[in-house]
């Protein structure tokens, strides 16, 4: 079957977007045409674009269809730059997008004159000009180097690192002057002309420092009706003439009571409800009311720039023959004559919800995967000397192009030896997994699947420089993630302290599945945990061991335990001597002999790796990269004295192309999870540690600090969207808080627990007969309708009373409840719940709904506190002997009147994109009709009660507490109680984020 397409015109014609490959190897290979509006994908021939080839651009792959509900993008692959070359295939690491809009051909053809325009532009640093892939691994080797006034160096410095490229030293303040990008936006904006504007444009991965030409291919792109989010995206640039005409509007717009166009949220806020919920409401002048538009629109200008910049600066790599999700370890049980993308690793695929339209339709030659994390090569050269003496090394070629011009083509003959020198390539692959992907401090721990956070897959290969199969081809595979538990941390703070949360079952339930899955995948495992044993990271290492060890106690993995070592790194490398590294190797000689490495000949497995090295701090960045290296180094020697060569890496000037390769995939691999480069980057480098090493570690923390607090929220709500792990609306529950939820979490099952664990502990009477339970958010206080924060709570129904539970979330345990009769209520309504009016998600009546109820204590109400939680088991035992975990805490007085109040919580099928769950999301029923039934079983059990309390079947309806329908708390009650500080803060919060 034809391969994947490797080079295609994009052209916009009047039935649709036509993409026709155009290489000399796809010339089997049928066009395609993306209807406008639809979406709907169709084969087609060259001529049916009706000869609009005059308006088209040519790019090197699909990304995908990005679908934001009102109008959806093709991402194509308009710029790369080959990074490595595997077995002769040519392996690319992709530099620049371009979104074209697919409402209409106007649209489409307008973005794709101005990225023409762009692309014309970039001929002279090396613009292919030969259609034919003949000659693809010299072409590329040149093409698509940075244009100095393409980007600027915020965004360059999000770029991966390129392979082969040595950091020289200097001193601090020339390296932050001239080299600013590679510290971080944060430095950048002491010495960028921007200033303050700039600092506020900011996003973690994602700063809109763009140079015009791309931000107005941006703005093109999106739809021409969509006026405002064209005047958003051109008040975003401070170089625009207007820009601080536009910084001021931003400003006003942010403070309370302000309407603008620019600022849809605020006008929501401010509106009246009613001309909220109806579109053809009448203003206060007579004329129509602006119909509102949805969250995703208004966030779109923000939502292309960060798609643009995100996979065009975010270390993703591609191949079109190899695959790179497979690594040496794992044979090919299926037929390369398969499609690409059915062969490629699900866990490392990171655009297949965005090309699964062209799965579905079955044009499988333009479904290009893609992998996120890094790819670099180094060639080198040794020359054997007679005695014990060390081999001597040559200088090793760095720059990609001269790496690649090193392989040559195998022949039978070639074993690479010649004059007693060897030639070797040494490439390192890191994967980083889709599961639980994210930020830093955003996504931490471990999720219900045993999934773990920055989870990458390091493989280190040795081969010959002519990849020959009659030599050996060594492979190291490492991995790294996040501890295995269920914890967070703050983002605003500098020294954030781990919480732990969840049961002590539920943690190692967890992670148990988490080592399951590893041991499936590489064999045995031995953790290398650098957390700290003291301080703030020490409670988290000591529950992380104690769970491995219980692990192990019973059984361990399929009868094999999981090895741990506590490596306190901090402590043993205290004042910068990172050499110490070499104890902890010392410690893990025995598991990385017996893991060994996987050994390939003659296309044959000689030897296979039997386990896998887990390395861990709290980042799974700096720590985890040093020691990775130490390993990788090891490995490396050892695999040499194999082949009878004996090199020194820690002593010999010329073997420093090692440490800057680790060095580069440190970066990479922190700057997608943290936004900078990696910390203790000079040592990994030069194998010393020095004041001007420390120095610039301090700048990279203030920029991760400043990316954690302002960036990162908007930027992982994204990357879950392109995951196809949210829907669009959860863009709504952003724009309300300005905040991503960890969408990973099952909350569905987590509040299932709660309601069970609440049955099993609150309901004591046998004859009591449940119907239903509910986890619902309720005021921080009891007796009132407003006192915040909401918490989330669980409560039961049975045919005699309603039991209000309180759980404490983190120790999975009731934290006290009250039980009311059902016939001690008195009062019961429901309506809008609104809470806060401080965006238009806050006031959507349809969203904010619950019921309250009175009820009369009769003496009888009592509300009861779990006097035991997990830290303090022990102590309570004696204190508890002979007595009930849950005590009595107060009675309220006789005939008290009381008041409970319930708001529903969100539906998460509405956001959360669970496999399998489809049908579920949509029969999930909305937030009032949720209310209204709860409202209605409480009626009737209520109706029955007071009829068997009162011995008559004919009780009057009008004794019966009916169920009204009116507002909790209205719009305009929530907004007279909205102070003018939480509004304040509120707007300062989003003007910041903006």
């Amino acid at each position: 079957m034809p391969g994947l397409v490797r080079k295609l015109l994009i052209c916009a014609a009047v039935d649709g977007l036509f993409l026709h490959p155009v290489g000399a190897q796809d010339q089997g290979t049928k066009s395609v045409c993306i209807a406008y509006g639809s979406n709907a994908i169709s084969s087609a021939s060259r001529t049916d674009d009706n000869d609009a080839h005059d308006r088209s651009i040519e790019a090197h792959g699909i990304v995908g269809l990005l679908d934001l509900v009102s109008s959806s993008y093709l991402i194509s692959i308009t710029r790369r730059e080959q990074v490595a070359q595997i077995r002769g295939k040519p392996v690319y690491s992709l530099t620049d997008v371009t979104l074209i809009p697919l409402a209409s051909q106007a649209e489409a053809e307008k973005a794709i004159l101005k990225v023409q325009k762009t692309l014309k532009t970039g001929h002279a640093v090396g613009e292919e000009t030969d259609e034919s892939d003949v000659g693809e691994a010299s072409e590329t080797a040149s093409i698509d180097e940075a244009d100095p006034g393409e980007l600027t160096p915020e965004v360059a410095a999000l770029e991966a690192p390129k392979a082969g490229v040595v950091q020289k030293g200097t001193n601090i303040v020339k390296s932050v002057v001239q080299d600013r990008g590679k510290y971080g936006r944060f430095a950048s904006r002491w010495f960028s002309k921007g200033g303050r504007s700039t600092g506020l444009r900011s996003q973690q991965g994602l700063d809109d420092g763009l140079t015009r030409e791309q931000e107005e291919q941006t703005a093109e792109a999106l739809p021409q009706t969509d006026s405002d989010a064209q005047a958003g995206a051109k008040q975003a640039d401070p170089r625009s003439n207007e820009a601080d005409d536009g910084e001021a509007k931003q400003t006003a717009q942010a403070l309370p009571g302000t309407v603008t166009n620019a600022n849809a949220g605020a006008e929501a806020s401010h509106s009246d409800p009613a001309v909220e919920h109806e579109g053809n409401a009448k203003s206060g002048s007579g004329k129509p009311a602006p119909k509102q538009r949805s969250t995703v629109e208004s966030l779109m200008p923000r939502i292309l720039r960060s798609a643009k910049l995100y996979f065009s600066s975010s270390g993703f790599f591609f191949s079109y023959e190899h695959d790179l999700s497979g690594t040496l370890m794992q044979k090919d049980v299926v037929t390369s004559s398969l499609p690409l993308h059915t062969r490629f690793g699900s866990l490392f695929f990171w655009n297949r919800h965005l090309v699964e339209p062209f799965i579905s339709a079955g044009h499988d030659s333009f479904v290009l995967p893609l992998m996120q994390g890094f790819v670099g090569q180094r060639a080198f050269s040794i020359s054997r000397t007679d005695g014990t003496d060390p081999d001597v090394v040559a200088e090793a070629a760095q720059k990609p192009e001269e790496v690649i011009a090193a392989q040559g083509q195998p022949t039978p003959t070639d074993t690479g030896a010649r004059n007693n020198q060897e030639d070797y390539i040494l490439t390192l692959i890191s994967r980083r997994s889709v599961k639980r992907a994210g930020l830093r401090y955003l996504r931490r721990g471990v999720d219900n699947e045993g999934n773990v956070a920055n989870s990458v897959e390091t493989e280190q290969i040795l081969s010959p420089q002519s990849w020959h199969m009659s030599a050996k081809t060594f492979s190291l595979v490492q991995v790294r993630g996040s501890i295995p538990l269920f914890f967070s941390q703050s983002p605003y703070s500098f020294k954030p302290l781990p919480i732990l949360f969840g049961s002590e079952s539920t943690n190692q339930a967890a992670l148990q599945k988490h080592f399951g899955n590893l041991k499936q995948r590489y064999g045995d495992v031995q953790v290398a945990s650098l957390v700290d044993k003291h301080a703030t990271e020490a409670g988290i290492g000591e529950a992380f061991e104690r769970q491995v060890g219980v692990l192990n106690e019973h059984g361990g993995v399929e009868g094999k335990a999981v090895g741990f070592e506590w490596f306190d790194f901090h402590a043993q490398c205290k004042g910068m001597k990172f050499e110490n590294v070499s104890l902890l190797l010392d410690t893990l000689q025995s598991p990385l002999k017996s893991f060994g490495w996987i050994v390939k000949q003659n296309d044959r497995n000689v030897r296979q790796q039997k386990g896998v090295l887990r390395t861990n701090c709290m980042d799974c960045l700096d720590r985890t990269n040093v020691v990775q290296s130490a390993v990788g180094g090891w490995a490396l020697q050892q695999q040499l004295a194999e082949l009878g060569l004996n090199i020194d890496l820690q002593k010999d000037p010329k073997t420093q192309w090692f440490n800057t390769l680790w060095a580069d995939n440190g970066d990479a691999i922190s700057k997608q999870y943290a936004g900078t480069s990696a910390l203790k980057g000079d040592f990994t480098r030069t194998r010393k540690r020095n004041w001007t090493g420390a120095l610039s570690d301090f700048s990279l923390t203030l920029n991760r600090y400043y990316n954690n607090i302002f960036g990162d929220y908007f930027l992982q709500l994204n990357i879950d969207f392109y995951l196809g792990n949210v829907g669009p609306s959860a863009f709504d529950d952003f724009e309300a808080d300005m905040m991503s939820q960890d969408y990973a979490l099952d909350v569905k099952r987590i509040r299932q627990n709660a309601i069970d664990t609440c049955i099993k502990i609150v309901l004591e009477d046998p004859k009591e007969h449940l119907t239903a339970g509910w986890s619902l958010s309720c005021p921080q206080e009891a007796n009132t309708l407003k006192s915040l924060p909401f918490e989330e709570c669980v409560l039961l129904l049975t045919d005699a009373a309603l039991y209000f539970c309180r759980f404490d979330w983190d120790a999975e345990k009731v934290g006290s409840f009250e039980r009311v009769d059902l016939t001690d209520i008195t009062q019961l309504w429901c309506g809008a719940y609104i809470t806060s009016t401080l965006g238009p998600t806050h006031t959507d009546q349809s969203k904010n709904y619950g019921f309250a109820l009175r009820y009369q204590t009769r003496g009888q109400a009592v509300v009861r506190t779990n006097t035991r939680t997990l830290d303090n088991e022990k102590a309570a035992e004696e204190e508890n002997k002979g007595k009930n975990e849950l005590q009595k805490q107060s009675e309220p007085e006789k005939n008290e009147s009381r008041l409970l109040a319930f708001k529903a919580l969100p539906p998460t099928s509405s956001a959360v994109k669970h496999p399998g769950r489809e049908e579920a999301a949509e029969g999930a029923l909305s937030e009032p009709e949720f209310i209204r039934s709860i409202c209605e079983d409480i009626q009737r059990l209520l109706a029955a009660a007071l009829r068997k309390t009162r011995g008559t079947d004919h009780l009057e309806l009008e004794k019966v507490p009916q169920v009204e329908d009116r507002d909790v708390i209205s719009v305009s009650d929530a907004r007279k109680s909205t102070g003018y500080i939480e509004s304040l803060g509120y707007s300062l919060k989003k003007l910041v984020w903006s």
